[in-house]
């Protein structure tokens, strides 16, 4: 029997994935507040001691009543790696946040078969809704205005 065969067929589970995308809803709520009156952007820095190790960059590009797109990228990053980018599709009257392109790929399926030409994995939709969380919490962790501010200070809001 092949490796296919004897390997159990991947299902999606629409609560995680449902779960992550409202996450990120609220994650990128507490990094872009004004997302839904403008285009707004805004640049966050990661370092480590003294050493930076890079800027996300956050941009709405697109600003409808009851959607906005986002692109969410990282400036600055290692000369060895690809620099991360990601489209994320933000359904203000659900409350979710969606990636829907990372690099050159658009909308992603629930499912692929595996192996398959474009490399992706069965549950790549999955991975990259909650890679983008994690970018996002670690952000809001970790991150700092790549500006002083002029006003106000402290913790994120």
């Amino acid at each position: 029997m092949g490796v296919n065969l004897l390997r159990e067929r991947y299902r999606v589970d629409l609560i995680e994935l449902q779960a992550a995308c409202e996450a990120n809803y609220a994650r990128l709520m507490r990094l872009l507040p004004g997302m839904r009156e403008a285009q707004v952007a805004r640049r966050v820095a990661l370092s480590q001691g003294e050493r930076q190790l890079g800027v996300l960059a956050l941009e709405v590009v697109e600003s409808c009543p009851y959607t906005s797109t986002v692109q969410v990228r990282q400036e600055y990053s290692l000369p060895w790696l690809p620099v991360p980018q990601l489209e994320v599709r933000v359904y203000h009257d659900a409350r979710m946040a969606e990636v829907t392109g990372a690099q050159s790929a658009r909308r992603f399926r629930g499912i692929y078969s595996y192996p398959n030409a474009a490399m992706h994995q069965p549950d790549e939709k999955t991975q990259l809704n909650v890679f983008l969380g994690e970018w996002l919490s670690h952000c809001l962790a970790c991150g700092h205005e790549t500006e002083p501010l002029d006003v106000g200070g402290g913790p994120w809001p």
